[in-house]
């Protein structure tokens, strides 16, 4: 297996068991999501060949910035399906936000706008181009969504960002919601 592939398989098992299933690991996240760096790099060491450099490489080098070390500890940043409260403080959004997301979901989401599914918000794109990017993984034909995030914010939702520039938001109604014009 080449680096580049192990450093992407370790990744997404890091993702898997800080988001979605600690117990998969024999972990236990904290009310807000931490779990010791130590007790991450047990788990993360005894089902792949990495040391702890690794771990703390793929962590800096991910160009997702999925997840957060400090004090020993580590975190997802965001898209848990886990009951956690990251502890994030309410911003002030931009006045637009953006969301990549396949043609097909569109036809839901024209009529029921953006909901966070089994996650604990819904996330949105300071810019196109990263929402272009996130609608990129989805098969097939995809659309960029312009959030009116000035108007929402103003009507009272509440904003988090989280700490690799995600930002989030319980739910976006449809009325706040267009397809944008950078959409093919």
């Amino acid at each position: 297996m080449t680096k580049a592939k192990l450093e992407t398989e370790v990744s997404k098992y890091m993702s898997y068991v800080l988001r979605h299933a600690p117990e998969a690991a024999g972990l236990t996240l904290d009310p807000e999501g931490w779990v010791s760096f130590e007790a991450l790099e047990q788990a993360v060491a005894s089902k792949y060949d990495v040391s702890r450099a690794d771990i703390i490489e793929i962590v800096e080098n991910n160009p997702k910035k999925r997840f957060t070390l400090a004090d020993n500890r580590i975190r997802a940043n965001q898209g848990h399906s886990v009951d956690v409260d990251l502890a994030l403080n309410t911003v002030e959004p931009p006045a637009a936000l953006f969301h990549g997301t396949s043609a097909i979901a569109w036809h839901s989401i024209e009529r029921e706008g953006l909901k966070k599914m089994q996650r604990h918000h819904v996330h949105l794109s300071a810019d196109v181009e990263t929402a272009k990017i996130v609608a990129m993984r989805r098969k097939g034909e995809y659309v960029i969504l312009r959030v009116d995030a000035a108007a929402m914010f103003s009507a009272g939702h509440s904003f988090f960002v989280s700490d690799n520039g995600v930002w989030l938001t319980e739910s976006v109604p449809v009325q706040y919601i267009s397809p944008d014009a950078g959409t093919p």
